[in-house]
């Protein structure tokens, strides 16, 4: 390959940078210092790395190609100083899910690098789950040349132009850096989608393959910031007050928090008090309002609990926090069949108009519950018989989910068909590994399936920042991939991923990036050699299973114990066999998979089940004949 004059300036003069910048004390320091107010003939790609830095993004998830080379050799320049870290990876799903949980968790933000082709289709595949969750990532695509010389390599065969950037965009918000002097332009779309306040998202950058060695004359301190936004709320009292007077009407009030009341659980929990409502939570937004509350219903919807689809079936106004109304948390749209008037609280101009008969307060989550609750706590709410019934009913229904949960959580081991022998109900191995890092402080990561479904219904959480459950995309193996989030974080935290035998598979590559970058976590891998969800769905719809198992048997503890560095280990068939294995893998200073043989089976007492409606499969015709009759 030739290597050109201009190619050998542009790598001295990267380096140049980079050290002057680094001497500095860094980035900030350097902007401050006033080394970016003149301009710098630089490289498309090493303009685009000062720019993300000014954003605050420094950490890099990469699989470089040919379609990535020259950003490649400018990150490699700018690690050397100290500058940005760059974690290479096996696979574009799963650093598309640890850059998801980088942020999720811990607030960190970050980029997403592959080459052109079925590797940035794999990483777009993957940020199906920050666009669901409304997480903020950059995704740095390799791109067709713009020169026109004919076909490259691994782009869209089909003459026309932009299709990477067309298929992105489908996905979320993108853009092409056909120019390398629309930079400024991208970058500031690029905040504002990644660090959007309350509904971020996978910015994708495509990076066509000639552009990104070319110069370009740029100051750096031109280049967009990320912009603060300040909380806002309806600057019109009429809504807010229309919507305290229905509060006050009413004594039988369910609020629904969703995702999106993740960031305000202060305010939640003095709403629910002050307004006397019952709290029903959505998948992931599990300790949003403490375990123990006497108000927390737990979780609502298709899988949702006896006390939450109760509070939700027997409710006459709904608040609604931070929801999107996904099919599975609002039971397809038929949960409230009393409910005739509906509060919503949400910033999102569309999900605030979801239902019908709504009092529509659009803003702030925070804010916009700070003002409500102000209102009610001045005034003082009514405290009528009907009030404290509906309460007293709610605590009632919750006792019996409690009664119903302990009954399966002291099953002893069920013979199994597959395994020959008795082992652990998956509600009861979940509940034993979820204790274990309730005690622990280790943060919890569900993958998709069985296990995700009957592990939202298992936890118990006091505040939302220890599980998270990716309900939005559903998507197998993200609890896996996420995993190496905690290699990466600045301030990382012990992290168990609860993954079934199907979802494991999807993304075992984990086991070679969690040794080769220092992970310190668990992987409790649940078998019950099939996709228990679907299985389940079927039996229940239409009494039979097709396809959804296999006679492949696999020895996990043997598979992942071939990778130098994991320890694998056996949970056994009891509670005390599995809680020693959770012990052994914490206290191992890297990464662990324990192995859990889990029953499956017509057993009623080996589910927590379902008890809710959804619009799928032989039950749409009943959905949806209660959906016409529904009023909001």
């Amino acid at each position: 390959m030739l290597q050109t004059e201009a190619n050998s300036s542009s790598d001295i003069s990267a380096a140049r940078l980079a050290g002057r910048i680094a001497a500095t004390g860094g980035f900030e320091q350097a902007l401050a210092a006033g080394l970016f107010s003149t301009p710098h003939r630089i490289t498309l790609s090493e303009a685009l790395v000062l720019g993300l830095l000014k954003q605050g993004v420094s950490k890099y998830f990469a699989i470089f190609g040919h379609g990535s080379t020259a950003l490649a050799e400018t990150l490699r320049v700018y690690e050397i100083f100290g500058l940005v870290s760059v974690w290479q990876c096996r696979n574009e799903v799963e650093m598309a899910h640890a850059a998801t949980v980088l942020r999720w968790a811990y607030g960190e933000p970050s980029a997403v690098v592959t080459s052109i082709g079925p590797g940035a289709l794999q990483a777009m595949a993957g940020s199906l789950a920050a666009a669901s969750n409304g997480i903020g990532v950059y995704h740095l695509y390799g791109d067709e040349t713009t020169h026109g010389e004919g076909y490259n390599m691994q782009q869209v065969p089909k003459l026309e132009q932009m299709l990477y950037g067309r298929i992105t965009a489908l996905m979320g918000r993108s853009y092409v850096l056909h120019t390398p002097d629309a930079l400024r332009d991208a970058l500031r779309r690029g905040a504002a989608t990644v660090f959007h306040d309350f509904k971020a998202g996978p910015f994708y950058l495509l990076l066509p393959i000639n552009t990104q060695p070319k110069e370009v004359d740029i100051r750096i301190d031109t280049l967009p910031a990320v912009t603060p936004i300040a909380p806002s709320a309806p600057a019109a009292a009429a809504s807010l007050d229309r919507a305290a007077e229905l509060i006050r009407a009413t004594a039988r009030i369910v609020v629904k928090a969703g995702g999106g009341s993740r960031g305000h659980a202060e305010a939640v929990r003095r709403f629910a008090e002050a307004s006397g409502a019952a709290v029903v939570l959505s998948p992931g937004s599990t300790g949003v309002v403490p375990d123990d509350h006497p108000q927390n219903m737990h979780v609502g919807g298709s899988k949702g609990s006896i006390s939450g689809n109760w509070a939700m079936k027997h409710a006459e106004l709904l608040v609604v926090v931070g929801s999107r109304g996904v099919c599975q948390s609002d039971c397809s749209g038929i949960g409230y069949p009393r409910v005739t008037n509906v509060i919503n609280v949400n910033a999102d101009l569309d999900d605030v108009q979801h239902y019908n008969n709504t009092t529509a307060l659009h803003g702030d989550i925070g804010a916009i519950l700070a003002a409500l609750t102000a209102r009610l706590e001045s005034a003082g709410l009514l405290v009528n018989r009907a009030r404290q019934a509906w309460l007293g009913d709610c605590l009632a229904e919750k006792r019996r989910w409690g009664a119903f949960k302990r009954v399966r959580y002291e099953t002893a081991p069920i013979i199994d068909a597959v395994w020959g022998r008795p082992v652990l109900t998956q509600p009861r191995a979940i509940k034993v590994v979820a204790d274990f890092c309730k005690a622990n402080g280790a943060l919890k990561l569900f993958d998709a399936g069985d296990v995700q479904a009957n592990g939202f219904q298992v936890v118990e959480d006091e505040r939302p920042e220890d599980t998270i459950t990716e309900s939005g995309a559903s998507y197998m193996g993200f609890a896996v991939s996420g995993l190496l989030a905690a290699a990466v974080a600045d301030k990382p935290r012990y992290t168990v991923a609860f993954t079934g035998d199907g979802s494991f598979m999807m993304n075992p590559q984990i086991l070679v990036d969690g040794v080769e970058h220092g992970l310190h976590a668990t992987i409790v891998l649940f078998d019950n050699r099939r996709m228990a969800a679907i299985t389940s769905l079927q039996l229940a719809q239409y009494g039979r299973e097709f396809r959804t198992n296999d006679s492949v048997a696999v020895d996990y503890v043997r598979f992942a114990g071939a990778i130098e560095g994991v320890l694998a280990l056996d949970g056994g068939n009891s509670p005390d066999s599995l809680l020693d294995a959770l012990r052994r893998a914490h206290a191992h200073r890297g990464l662990s998979v324990v192995h859990v043989p889990v029953y499956f089976g017509d057993d009623p007492i080996a589910s927590l089940g379902a008890h809710g409606s959804w619009n799928v499969g032989n039950w749409v015709a009943d959905v949806e004949e209660a959906y016409r009759a529904a009023t909001i």
